[in-house]
């Protein structure tokens, strides 16, 4: 991220666990997001911290170190609960992925090129089309599914750049995302890249979201576990004691409360 994109956003953002998060409004963030991606040059990276992925950033240092360089958002109740107890305040909104992008989509009246990276096949395919459904004027490329070699990626890093997208959505999953993201693409494939994780899955239909009343109690992760025990379970069941140590941790250790930069 340049010193040019940064400057485009205001502070103040709030440090969970020595990096920082933007705290922003969603009528802030969709305004910044849309200025960022009609910028001239440079580039930005975005990706969404909730408590899963503060997990495995506390273990992986290589994704540690590429959400450094990222716009990191602030995505579900539990990084708000750590914000209270680490910041004394919460972020004022819950920018999360599966809302925020299609939102963003809807939000951004000039027609982008944007293109789309991850999935199986058919999910990349019915995402795509629900996109073209929900943002009409925007035109969504295709570029390849999740299944191809991240080391010898040259001839997909090709396929961005000629594709020539304002936009690249990348959906491979945390941490390996992220990672990807910050080791291949650069200011020639696309101006703004987010890593968007399972979203394709829940835009295609192939997995179903929360009902909407467990969304505004901040429940949605209790319905996902229902709904698919042997995937989430280590996530939740032993994912959530274990954040609850890192903040412990970090709280026991006083950290500075605002991070610059």
């Amino acid at each position: 991220m340049s010193l040019s994109t940064s400057s485009a956003l205001p502070e103040p953002r709030l440090p969970l666990f020595g990096i920082p998060l933007y705290d922003l409004t969603w009528d802030s963030a969709l305004f910044h997001v849309d200025q960022l991606a009609a910028l001239p040059f440079g580039q930005i990276h975005m990706a969404f911290l909730n408590a899963n992925n503060a997990n495995l950033m506390m273990s992986d240092p290589q994704y540690r170190e590429a959400l450094k360089r990222t716009v990191l958002l602030p995505d579900g109740i539990g990084v708000d609960l750590a914000s209270q107890i680490l910041n004394g305040e919460r972020f004022r909104a819950n920018l999360n992925g599966t809302d925020f992008i299609p939102a963003m989509l809807s939000y951004m009246e000039v027609p982008r090129r944007i293109g789309l990276i991850g999935g199986r096949p058919e999910v990349l395919a019915n995402a795509a089309e629900n996109f073209r459904r929900h943002a009409p004027w925007h035109e969504f490329v295709e570029i390849v599914d999740g299944y191809f070699d991240k080391q010898n990626c040259a001839s997909v890093l090709d396929d961005v750049e000629t594709a020539r997208v304002d936009i690249l959505l990348v959906a491979l999953g945390t941490p390996l995302q992220e990672i990807w993201i910050d080791r291949n693409i650069r200011p020639e494939h696309a101006r703004l890249v987010i890593g968007v994780g399972a979203l394709f899955d829940f835009v295609s239909g192939q997995v179903p979201r929360a009902p909407l009343w467990m969304r505004h109690i901040r429940c949605e992760w209790v319905y996902r576990l229902w709904l698919e025990p042997k995937r989430l379970w280590y996530r939740y069941v032993v994912g959530i004691p274990v954040f609850l140590g890192h903040v412990a941790r970090f709280k026991i250790m006083g950290l500075p409360r605002h991070v610059g930069g």
